[in-house]
């Protein structure tokens, strides 16, 4: 265990320590949240405010809070995976940089060094996606502030989940990349895309429904849905407190994707919970694998 701890160590170390990659992590979350704050915020609140019958009291309100949640759970649920792969791209450079081959030449088990990045990346990420809802909740209570204590320890679960998501997918996907240009190539495509397919950038609720039936069947949508359903229950709650109709509540959680559906079943928040440990178990799995057989390729 010392020789884990002392890799662990390291490998933290060595990536707040270098400023490119750390930054690199913050780009989609930075990038996101301008595109919300200039853009995305006033298209989402026109729209809301738009769809509401005239007369109801404090609406203006309301639909900021709801905005606001919104941009809370799609920033942290980029953030999660998006830190994730470029906190884990240390994996990469130790093999490009050779130091991979002098670290396995040393007594520590092959093994021993898979779990260290594992392990170091989902620590590393754990703490920037803290301090990033942290900030996110201190700009909430500006807005209004809406949650329970559940709330918000149901918000630090549903990171804890995301992160271990993302740090299971990005090991599986840095093990076959051997050069800087990959890690590159990997980097841009994870931070264009995964917003999109998560429904951060855009609700789901917004695609074609053949594009809503494919994306149903990825485990970050339900991510993405957790946090919005956690970071927003207080909203809805208060919306039916000032005499919102039931229909039009719905109405706004299917179109900010709480309410998600596969194949016109609407999934609880209890399943999305299932269906998201399920899905970091079985990546895992599969990490653990690659590395059993890497490992007994070169006996």
């Amino acid at each position: 265990m010392t020789g884990l701890g002392n890799l662990i160590k390291r490998n933290c170390r060595l990536f707040f320590k270098d400023k490119g990659m750390f930054f690199t992590s913050l780009i989609t979350p930075i990038i996101l949240l301008v595109l919300y704050a200039t853009f995305l915020a006033n298209v989402y609140k026109s729209s809301f405010m738009s769809a509401l019958p005239e007369g109801f009291v404090d609406a203006e309100n309301i639909i900021d809070k709801t905005v606001a949640g919104q941009l809370f759970s799609s920033l942290l649920a980029v953030c999660c995976i998006t830190v994730a792969f470029c906190s884990n791209m240390l994996m990469v450079q130790d093999k490009v940089n050779g130091v991979r081959k002098d670290l396995t030449v040393t007594p520590v088990k092959r093994s021993v060094l898979a779990l260290s990045y594992y392990v170091s990346t989902a620590f590393s990420t754990l703490i920037v996606c803290f301090g990033a809802a942290a900030a996110c909740f201190i700009y909430i209570a500006n807005i209004g502030w809406y949650m329970s204590a559940e709330d918000v320890l149901m918000i630090l679960g549903d990171i804890f989940l995301l992160v271990m998501f993302g740090t299971a997918l990005s090991s599986i996907v840095n093990s076959f990349l051997t050069s800087q240009g990959q890690i590159s190539a990997v980097g841009t495509v994870v931070s264009a895309g995964y917003g999109f397919i998560c429904g951060a950038y855009m609700p789901i609720s917004q695609f074609g429904e053949g594009l809503q039936k494919v994306l149903s069947f990825l485990p970050g949508t339900y991510g993405t849905s957790l946090l919005k359903n956690h970071a927003m229950r207080g909203v809805f709650e208060e919306m039916t407190d000032i005499g919102f109709p039931e229909e039009i509540v719905e109405a706004i959680k299917d179109s900010v994707d709480c309410n998600l559906y596969f194949f016109d079943n609407k999934v609880e928040t209890g399943d999305m919970c299932l269906i998201l440990a399920i899905a970091d178990v079985v990546l895992i799995g599969v990490y653990i694998i690659l590395n059993m057989r890497k490992s007994d390729a070169r006996r």
